[in-house]
C-alpha cells in the first residue's frame, strides 16, 4: 500500500484534475502533489485544516475577467497571498478517440471555455453545451465515448481522462492568460529590499464626498504605481463598497509606507492581504523583440 503524500508537498486548487488551476499548481510547484476541492471555500479549508500547505487561487483571465465571488472570498479566507502567477490558457479540442473534427456535433465546457473560442463553434457549426468546468466536462465527454462530442480543455485534462486533442490553440484571443495567486497559512515577507514586489489589500472608504479620490491621492503623489482597482458590493448594500488593489512596492518602503498611511486616514478599514514577489511575465512588454 502506497504512502499518502505528505501534507507539505500538497498543492489545493478549485476544480477537478486537469482543470487550468490543476495546471498552474504542476507548472509553478512540479514536485508537489495536487489538490482538488469542490469549491473555493475547501480550497481555503483544505490549507487551514492542514490537508495542503498551499492554495493556487485564480483572480482574472484577460479575456473573461475577474473570477465571480473570489474578491469576496479572499480577505475573510485567513490567508496570506505568498506569490503570483500568470498562466498562458491553451484551449484543446478533446474528442474521443477516433473521433473527427467532421463528425463532431456537440461541444461541451465552462461557459468561459465556449466564449473563447466562438470562431471555431461557428465554424464547425456545433451545439455548445455548457458545464461547471473545462475539465469536469472532458471528463464526461470521455465516460460517454460519444464520438460526436467533444470538449474544450487542456491538454492536461486529455491526458487524465484518455481524450485525443484533435486541434490545439482553438481560443480567439492570443492574450488568452489567468493571473492566479498562491496562499499559505503564513505570509511570506520578501522584504523591502527586494524588487520587483507586488502589495495587495482591500479598503473601505468613509462615505463622505470625494473619500476615495482623497484616499487615492497619497499614492499619486508619493509616486507608487497601483497597477489593478477594482470596486465590489459587499453584502448586497449598494452604499457599502470594498475595493481590491495592487501596488508596485512594499510597504515598508517610505513612499509605499506614506501612501498607505493617506490610504488608512480616509478608510474605514485597510488589509493587507500580501507582499510577494512580481511575477516575471509583467515585465514581459519591456523585454527585447516583444
Amino acid at each position: 500500500m502506497s504512502k499518502p503524500p505528505d501534507p507539505d508537498r500538497i498543492i489545493a486548487f478549485q476544480g477537478v484534475s486537469g482543470a487550468y488551476s490543476d495546471l498552474a499548481c504542476r507548472e509553478v510547484y512540479p514536485d508537489m502533489a495536487t489538490l482538488p476541492t469542490p469549491a473555493f471555500k475547501d480550497t481555503f479549508q483544505a490549507v487551514h485544516q492542514g490537508r495542503a500547505r498551499l492554495a493556487m487561487i485564480p483572480l482574472e483571465n484577460s479575456v473573461a475577467g475577474r473570477v465571480a465571488d473570489i474578491h469576496h472570498l479572499m480577505p475573510d479566507s485567513g490567508l496570506h497571498i505568498i506569490g503570483e502567477h500568470f498562466q498562458r490558457v491553451h484551449l484543446h479540442l478533446l474528442a474521443p478517440k477516433g473521433a473527427t473534427i467532421e463528425g463532431l456535433e456537440t461541444l461541451h465546457s465552462h461557459v468561459h471555455g465556449l466564449s473563447q473560442c466562438r470562431n471555431l463553434t461557428k465554424r464547425l457549426r456545433l451545439k455548445p453545451v455548457i458545464h461547471a468546468d473545462t475539465a469536469g466536462a472532458a471528463a464526461e465527454v470521455a465516460e460517454k465515448g460519444d464520438p460526436t462530442a467533444a470538449a474544450v480543455a487542456s491538454d492536461l485534462a486529455g491526458r487524465i481522462y484518455g481524450l485525443a486533442s484533435l486541434k490545439a490553440n482553438i481560443e480567439d484571443a492570443a492574450h488568452n492568460t489567468t493571473r492566479f495567486v498562491i496562499m499559505a497559512r503564513e505570509p511570506v515577507d520578501p522584504g523591502p529590499e527586494a524588487e520587483p514586489v507586488i502589495t495587495s489589500f482591500v479598503f473601505r472608504v468613509r462615505n463622505v464626498p470625494a473619500a476615495l479620490y482623497k484616499s487615492l491621492g497619497g499614492f499619486a503623489t508619493n509616486g507608487v504605481n497601483m497597477t489593478k482597482l477594482e470596486s465590489y458590493m459587499l453584502e448586497g448594500e449598494f452604499s457599502a463598497t470594498q475595493f481590491y488593489a495592487d501596488v508596485e512596492g512594499h510597504p515598508d518602503q517610505r513612499p509605499v509606507r506614506l501612501a498607505l498611511e493617506e490610504l488608512r486616514f480616509f478608510s474605514q478599514e485597510v488589509k493587507i492581504l500580501g507582499v510577494y514577489p512580481a511575477d516575471p511575465f509583467r515585465n514581459r512588454d519591456e523585454e527585447p523583440g516583444n
